[in-house]
């Protein structure tokens, strides 16, 4: 009896050990490099995805990376503006940051989504620090003002990026911690602050820390090849091909690719963009063989392994800002 429970102990364990060994080069691989997450879309709102995004965070942490978490907030941000009555107006279809629409930018974005993130991380050890691009100067940008179809549109208190400093992340991740960073800038040229989009904030930091990865939670499964006629996924692309594919992508995966492109031009070695609608997708992408999502590489790499190689940082390309 005694050897037929230790039979069937043995086979239901066995996949376990399988999804282990399978994990165990990216685990090596992976060792000590840092990747900048931008949490967003779904997984932000829903209570389920936001705990499982949190333990896929500190996965990465005791599996020996070096994860650095950005976020923006435009649901939240959005109801709280209803909340408190302030109307928000458009220019040429973008919104327009008033001093006051600030206030409750960085209000939310520090106060409420970044405690909320932090708190979850905490649950599982004393890891999780909270900051914001005002910080130690850590994001400084200049106002960013679009042109639309010849003119220059005024949009308030949006934010181009000029400068990263990554001394206090990097200080934080020296010390075993997991840094948290809300997309607010300080100004270059006053003494205001700026909302910046979160994905070109990512994108920038990424490049400034000389990153193994940037990661974009999406609320779709990828890049589509050719939408809305197919679903099939880009799987991985070079930096020149999604070049002249952007022209061509929805308003709304744009900041996002164009993060990923400025990344990788920056020296990133890889910058993926992933479905954050699907439960540990981070875990999914990194550590096992198929991966999910899209993956833009620099245009020498054509090898799928080239990745993983070890990543020399070097002076970033920054992005540009844009609004929340």
């Amino acid at each position: 009896m005694s050897g037929a429970v230790g039979n069937a102990r043995k086979h239901t364990a066995l996949p376990k050990a399988e999804i282990l060994i399978e994990a165990l080069p990216w685990l090596t691989r992976h060792n000590g490099k840092i990747v900048v997450i931008k949490f967003g879309g779904n997984a932000m709102i829903d209570e389920d995805l936001k705990a499982a995004f949190a333990q896929d965070v500190v996965f990465l942490r005791q599996a020996g990376l070096k994860p650095v978490v950005v976020h923006g907030g435009g649901p939240q941000i959005n109801a709280q503006l209803d909340k408190q009555g302030l109307v928000s107006e458009f220019k040429a279809g973008l919104r327009v940051t008033t001093p006051e629409a600030m206030d409750v930018v960085r209000m939310v974005l520090a106060g409420q989504v970044q405690r909320e993130l932090v708190g979850l991380l905490n649950q599982h050890g004393p890891l999780a620090v909270g900051m914001t691009g005002e910080d130690a100067h850590t994001i400084t940008a200049t106002k960013h003002t679009p042109e639309i179809e010849g003119e220059l549109v005024d949009i308030g208190r949006v934010g181009e990026i000029t400068a990263i400093d990554t001394g206090a992340i990097e200080a934080l991740l020296a010390d075993g911690r997991i840094p948290v960073i809300s997309s607010i800038a300080r100004s270059a040229d006053d003494h205001h602050v700026y909302n910046v989009n979160a994905d070109t904030a990512a994108a920038a930091l990424a490049a400034a820390l000389g990153a193994e990865t940037l990661m974009v939670l999406t609320d779709v499964e990828g890049l589509y090849a050719d939408w809305p006629s197919s679903d099939e996924v880009i799987s991985r692309l070079t930096v020149s091909e999604l070049e002249k594919l952007l022209p061509e992508l929805s308003s709304g995966m744009v900041p996002k690719m164009e993060g990923c492109l400025h990344a990788v031009r920056g020296g990133v070695s890889n910058a993926r963009v992933i479905d954050g609608r699907v439960q540990h997708s981070i875990l999914l992408e990194i550590f096992t063989d198929e991966g999910i999502g899209t993956m833009v590489v620099p245009d020498e790499q054509h090898e799928p392994n080239e990745q993983n190689e070890p990543h020399q940082p070097h002076e970033p390309n920054e992005p540009q800002g844009g609004a929340q």
